[in-house]
């Protein structure tokens, strides 16, 4: 029956980029060449990455200094926005405007 269906149709029924009997897209040397790129990228990374610039001692809380003036760098800043201290007399000196040494 498929061998019917291949020899006799003329075409590839619906869409022809998608679906169960889509066309098969051809392969160019581009593309050959990209993915030739790609695997050598790949493989160069996966090269750099197996071999450690520092041991595990020497990584072992290397950064620790670096991350508490970073982390003290955005408490400052966040600090900066901060509005000053109010006292209770700023918000309640209208109330004794009457109020005089006599009273």
């Amino acid at each position: 029956m498929f061998l019917t269906l291949a020899l006799l149709r003329k075409g590839i029924p619906g869409k022809q980029w998608i679906g169960k009997y889509r066309r098969p897209r051809q392969i160019t040397w581009q593309m050959k060449r990209n993915t030739l790129k790609n695997l050598e990228r790949e493989a160069e990374n996966e090269y750099w990455i197996s071999r450690p610039y520092m041991t595990v001692e020497q990584e072992h809380g290397h950064a620790a200094e670096r991350r508490a003036e970073a982390w003290i760098k955005i408490k400052d800043a966040k600090f900066a926005n901060f509005p000053e201290h109010k006292h209770i007399t700023d918000h309640l000196s209208h109330l004794r405007i009457t109020k005089t040494w006599s009273s």
